[in-house]
C-alpha cells in the first residue's frame, strides 16, 4: 500500500467517511485545501448518503473532474473526457469487486460482504494512482 493510500486509511480510522479520507489523502497533489475537499466530499460516503456508488469511488472521480476539467472558463470543453474517465474508473473498480454499489458491496440484500470499507478505499487509491496520477 502506497503512503497515501495509508494517510486514506488513518483518515478513515479518524472519522473521515471514505470518500473524504480519499479525496484528502490526494487534494494537495489536485490543488485542492484539505478543508474544502473534506468538505466537499461530505455527502459522497456511505455510498452517496443512499448506499448507492460508492463514496470512494466517487472520490477518485471528483479527482478526476479536478484533473481533467478546464473550469469554467471553457464550459462543456472537457467534461466528455472527464466522463470517459470515470466510466473507466468504475469498471476497474466493478471488475476488482464485482459492483461499484455500496449496498451490493456490503452486502445488505443478500448478506454477501463483497469488501469492506478499507478495502473499497485500498481500491480506489490504486485506481488513482495508476489512472490519474502521472
Amino acid at each position: 500500500m502506497t503512503e497515501r493510500a495509508e494517510r486514506a486509511q488513518s483518515l478513515h480510522n479518524k472519522g473521515y467517511n471514505c470518500a473524504q479520507a480519499v479525496v484528502c489523502a490526494y487534494c494537495d497533489l489536485f490543488g485542492l485545501d484539505e478543508e474544502t475537499a473534506y468538505k466537499m466530499a461530505e455527502g459522497f460516503g456511505l455510498g452517496m448518503g443512499m448506499m448507492d456508488t460508492c463514496g470512494a469511488l466517487s472520490a477518485a472521480f471528483m479527482l478526476a473532474g479536478m484533473q481533467g476539467s478546464k473550469g469554467t472558463a471553457h464550459p462543456g470543453e472537457t467534461k466528455a473526457q472527464t466522463y470517459k474517465t470515470t466510466k473507466m474508473l468504475a469498471a476497474a473498480f466493478r471488475e476488482k469487486n464485482g459492483t461499484y454499489l455500496c449496498r451490493e458491496l456490503k452486502g445488505i440484500a443478500d448478506g454477501k460482504m463483497r469488501r469492506s470499507c478499507p478495502g473499497c478505499i485500498e481500491d480506489a487509491c490504486s485506481l488513482i494512482e495508476t489512472a490519474l496520477i502521472k
